[in-house]
């Protein structure tokens, strides 16, 4: 049984691990490729480039591709320049495809000249799209035959070889575009004469190379096949993408989607240079910094108020915090929903609707309870009278918010679940302070 990757990491980077470096890589090289590539992520870079020379030569590449691009580059980086060659030897287009863009042009070259002429084809093909695109990401190992195709042919295909997560033969004409569908259970029951236009699946879904990578991704997931086929533009079959690749796309949007709520780079490696990791950082910290000013500015409007009721500079932080949770929630939930193609024009109307009245709801219930500690704390009717409508304005307004500031982002062409997050915390601090404090003024001056 392979050794638990967080003992790895502790025998790694302990002050111990030069006792029995021989045990250690042998615990390292039993694990798969993707638990090798999360260990050399999870260490530093000293011990990680030390691991790395002694990996074997034949297990390099598959680890590169299962790793990220900012630890991966460092690694690149202390390959020796004669060591490709090697590592290249056995390379294929998907594996090109998802190292090209760390590595330099040389070796992209390079490795591009390992490739036998089908490989080629392959990559060239997949550079024609982006790699937000599906055609950029396909599997061209696939079970394929012309449409006047029987039984006995299917039957001696599959013999041959079944691909992995393949669980139909796609049909195509003479001219190579795609037609049909067969599943291979339907092949394994029927008569060998049958031809397989009689046993086509009725309405499968069908990629384009163009289609959006994540969106395509999904299609797969709910399609109940192992695969889908993607076609070009004049419908000729490119290849496929599986339940595998599929979720891999799948799995990186939302990883993306996770780091960029905090201004950061999926992609960032956990033990990179302090420099640079503080330069990423920096710029939304900054613009976390204007935005505080903002909101300050707005709570010195109210500096006289402050300083006859102090009980209100008590309050403050639970206003703030009320609503930025609760336009937090609305705001994920419509994020998700712009991502997964679910919120439209059409439906945003009854979206705001729905989270108007959940705000209400919650407003009311909260605005109540935090009123009446207010008043048992500071022993005033006015001060919870005042945060609680305080309250109860705030979430409604961060409810509001939090639908209109992702899909008006969306609408730029700016990414929400990068900044929004930013400007809704910036609305419902700025919406929170003026409503607390100039109800404030209102009732208790």
């Amino acid at each position: 049984m392979a050794e638990p990757l967080p003992d790895l990491i502790q025998e790694i980077v302990s002050d111990n691990s030069t006792d029995d470096t021989g045990a250690v890589l042998d615990a390292i090289v039993s694990q798969d490729d993707v638990a090798v590539a999360t260990l050399l992520e999870s260490v530093p870079v000293e011990p990680r480039l030390s691991l790395w020379q002694d990996l074997p030569s034949e297990r390099k590449l598959d680890v590169l591709v299962e790793m990220r691009s900012d630890p991966r580059e460092i690694l690149i980086d202390a390959t020796e320049e004669e060591e490709w060659s090697a590592l290249f030897s056995d390379i294929e287009a998907e594996e090109l495809l998802e190292l090209m863009d760390s590595l330099p042009n040389r070796l992209v070259d390079l490795a591009y000249a390992e490739l036998d002429a089908q490989q080629q084809t392959f990559f060239r093909e997949a550079t024609q799209f982006n790699d937000d695109q599906v055609g950029h990401w396909l599997t061209h190992d696939l079970l394929v035959l012309p449409l006047n195709a029987k039984v006995r042919d299917g039957l001696r295909l599959i013999r041959r070889n079944v691909p992995r997560h393949c669980d139909t033969i796609f049909l195509v004409n003479r001219s190579g575009q795609f037609s049909a569908v067969v599943r291979l259970t339907r092949i394994f029951g029927s008569p060998e004469h049958v031809p397989l236009v009689e046993l086509i699946e009725e309405n499968i879904p069908v990629l384009k190379g163009s289609d959006e990578s994540t969106n395509a991704s999904l299609q797969v997931q709910r399609s109940g096949f192992a695969a889908l086929p993607v076609v070009d533009d004049s419908n000729k079959l490119l290849g496929r993408l599986d339940i595998t690749s599929a979720s891999e796309l799948i799995n990186e949007f939302y990883e993306r989607q996770v780091m960029a709520t905090a201004g950061m780079d999926e992609d960032e490696d956990l033990f990179s240079p302090v420099a640079k990791s503080a330069r990423n950082r920096a710029v939304w910290l900054g613009i976390n910094l204007l935005t505080a000013f903002l909101a300050s500015w707005f709570i010195g409007l109210f500096e006289a108020t402050l300083q006859q009721v102090v009980a209100l500079a008590v309050l403050m932080p639970i206003v703030a915090s009320m609503g930025g949770i609760a336009g937090s929630q609305t705001l994920t939930l419509i994020v998700r929903g712009l991502a997964l193609g679910q919120v439209t024009k059409a439906n945003t109307r009854a979206l705001m609707v729905k989270e108007l009245k959940v705000g209400g709801v919650n407003g009311v219930i909260w605005a109540l309870i935090i009123g009446v500690v207010a008043y048992f704390w500071f022993t005033d009717v006015l001060i919870g009278v005042v945060i609680c409508l305080a309250i109860l304005f705030n979430i409604v307004a961060a409810a509001i918010a939090g639908v209109f500031v992702p899909v008006i982002l969306d609408k730029l062409k700016i990414d929400p679940a990068l900044s929004g997050s930013v400007i809704l915390t910036t609305v419902t601090d700025i919406v929170g302070f003026v409503a607390f404090l100039g109800l404030g003024t209102l009732f208790l001056l």
